[in-house]
């Protein structure tokens, strides 16, 4: 869930994990039925989602936009940055501390109908295939969740592309809708979707990393699992460095391929996959290519998932 990518809603995670905690806390004679309890209204779930999407992506973004930069190949010596610090004065002193904050009207106009359409297909799939029944419906929550990401993710892909193409250094393009129609009149529609398997590919091992190690850490620092807010934050904020990490590989892939036709380079131009982005990073920098924009994109995602979890 980014990089532009889409996250377990916070109202989803915090709200199911605190009527578990509840119903787990209540005697034989209390038993919870959470899974019974009047809903919000889909339409209010929507918009909770929808801005808190907004909210994140917004809120870090000069360090999204600093790695981004940090992963483009072939960049100019002047686009070379060695750390967030020196990556932040030098961007702040040559082009000014707006510069940090440019294609982020992108992102607020595609994160927050993307986060909607997540939460709303995910609420609306899992009650068509019986997932609101009593009990845990384990197919019909996993079937929903993938359709949702799916199609939540075809919609911000063209917006991703846009938000790094106005990131990069250099980057001449006044709005989104300017840069949209050049990119579109001089590379064609597939421009903005040729990173598109590559960002789902990367939901999969991103999700099961993230759940299982903020699961792990939680055992850890809370053996006896009663209701801690500091844990959950810890162990979320641990658990979305150790998947951004995982993850920085494909994240590096995706940003060649949405940044190609930015480059100089003749054979990143004609980058058509994950596989042969794969094969121009090696070839480039070896192994070492595939750790660009880490930190950032680590310092991105530690927070948002700490918040997550609360």
């Amino acid at each position: 869930m980014t990089t532009t990518q889409l996250q377990p809603e916070p109202e989803t995670v915090a709200a199911t994990r605190k009527l578990r905690e509840v119903a787990s806390s209540a005697g034989d004679d209390d038993e919870i039925d959470y899974e019974g309890l009047a809903g919000v209204p889909i339409h209010i779930s929507m918009l909770a989602g929808s801005l808190a999407g907004i909210t994140e992506h917004a809120a870090l973004y000069p360090v999204d936009l600093i790695r981004t930069r940090m992963q483009v190949l072939a960049a100019s010596p002047s686009a070379t940055y060695t750390s967030i610090s020196q990556a932040l004065s030098r961007i702040s002193s040559a082009e000014g501390a707006r510069a940090l904050w440019r294609g982020v009207s992108s992102v607020i106009l595609g994160a927050g109908p993307a986060h909607a359409i997540h939460f709303g297909m995910y609420e609306t799939i899992k009650d068509l295939t019986g997932g609101n029944r009593q009990g845990h419906q384990f197919a019909s929550t996993a079937f929903a969740g993938a359709t949702a990401t799916i199609a939540a993710d075809a919609f911000m892909n063209p917006f991703d592309v846009i938000k790094q193409r106005m990131q990069q250094h250099g980057s001449t393009y006044r709005s989104v809708v300017t840069c949209a129609k050049s990119v579109y009149t001089t590379e064609g529609l597939r421009a903005f979707y040729v990173s598109y398997p590559t960002t789902l590919t990367m939901t999969v091992p991103f999700t099961a990393a993230q759940f299982t190690v903020y699961e792990w850490a939680k055992k850890v620092l809370n053996p006896s699992d009663k209701y801690s807010p500091v844990t959950h934050a810890i162990s979320g904020g641990f658990a979305g460095a150790v998947a951004a990490a995982i993850t920085n590989p494909l994240d590096v892939a995706k940003t060649l391929l949405q940044t190609r036709g930015s480059s100089t380079d003749e054979r990143i131009r004609r980058a058509d996959g994950m596989v042969e982005a794969f094969r121009i990073i090696h070839a480039r920098e070896g192994w070492k290519g595939f750790a660009r924009g880490i930190k950032p994109r680590i310092l991105t995602f530690m927070p948002s998932n700490a918040l997550c979890w609360l």
